[in-house]
C-alpha cells in the first residue's frame, strides 16, 4: 500500500512539472514570439500521454485511486490557487500602481503556480519523513 502511495506521489509530482513546463513554454514564446518552446512542449506531454495510453501497466497504475487523489491534489497546488490568486494581485497591482508597470499575467501565474508545485512537492516530502520515522520507531 505505501509503494503505491510512493508512485502516486512521484506520477503527480511529474505531472505537475510537465504542466509547469507547458505553461513556461507559452510565456516563453509570447516573449521570443516564436511558437517553438510550445511546440516542444507540447510534442513532450504529447508523447508521454501516448507511451502512458498504450502501456497496459502504466493505464492500470494511473487508474488506481491514490493516484488519483494524489493528481487531484497536485492540480489544485498549481492550477485552482494560483489562478485565483493571479487574479487577485493583478487586480490589486493595477488598482495601486496602474496598468503602466504590470508584468502579464501569466508571468504571474507561472511564478504562483510554480511556487504551489514546490509548496506541493515539499509537503509530499515531509509526509515521507514522517511516515518513515514512524515507522522505523516501530
Amino acid at each position: 500500500m505505501q509503494n503505491v502511495r510512493r508512485y502516486a506521489d512521484v506520477i503527480a509530482s511529474l505531472e505537475g512539472v510537465l504542466w509547469l513546463s507547458l505553461a513556461w513554454s507559452i510565456s516563453l514564446s509570447a516573449h521570443m514570439g516564436s511558437t517553438e518552446p510550445t511546440l516542444a512542449s507540447l510534442l513532450v506531454i504529447g508523447a508521454l500521454v501516448v507511451f502512458c495510453w498504450a502501456h497496459r501497466p502504466l493505464r492500470y497504475l494511473l487508474g488506481r485511486y491514490h493516484i488519483r487523489k494524489r493528481r487531484t491534489d497536485m492540480w489544485i497546488h498549481i492550477l485552482a490557487l494560483p489562478l485565483l490568486l493571479a487574479m487577485f494581485f493583478h487586480i490589486m497591482l493595477e488598482a495601486l500602481l496602474g496598468s503602466a508597470w504590470l508584468p502579464p499575467k501569466m508571468l504571474l501565474f507561472n511564478i504562483l503556480a510554480s511556487a504551489g508545485w514546490a509548496t506541493y512537492v515539499m509537503t509530499l516530502f515531509i509526509k515521507f519523513v514522517i511516515h518513515g520515522l514512524k515507522t522505523r520507531t516501530k
